[in-house]
């Protein structure tokens, strides 16, 4: 795959503004709550009102439209009034490739994202057991 120089502005390039690794982090921080990209990964099959949201994703009114806004603020989604009623889409496609490109990363990696002691899924449980136990 080749990259152009916005790519390497983000990778392993020290010639890069701070403000190209701020937008990144930016980006990958917007993906980061697991509700957001939950509805990310649901808008990718097309729009979506709100009420749609809330009944495939299982999550409250409240955290859902929460979550809508702030891709909305992100610039990753807009949404198309219609009426009362307003359906939201992504706003560009580029955002299936990245998570088309993360989804092999993660096939190719394992289970070792997952385990990372900073980030993985048993550093939340275990922080909050940490948490929990410094409190008592």
């Amino acid at each position: 795959m080749a990259m152009n120089e916005s790519d390497a502005c983000l990778v392993g390039s020290t010639s890069g503004t701070s403000s190209n690794l701020d937008a990144a982090v930016a980006l990958f921080h917007s993906l980061s709550d697991g509700a957001r990209l939950a509805t990310v990964r649901r808008l990718a099959d097309g729009e979506a009102r709100v009420v749609d949201l809330v009944g495939e994703l299982g999550l409250a009114q409240s955290t859902v439209s929460a979550h809508v806004a702030c891709l909305r603020d992100c610039g990753l989604v807009t949404g198309r009034p219609e009426g009362r009623q307003v359906f939201y889409s992504l706003t560009r496609p580029e955002l299936l490739d990245l998570l088309a490109s993360a989804e092999t990363l993660l096939a190719a990696t394992g289970s070792a994202v997952a385990l990372c002691p900073n980030y993985g899924t048993r550093s939340r449980t275990g922080a909050a057991t940490s948490t929990k136990q410094a409190r008592r």
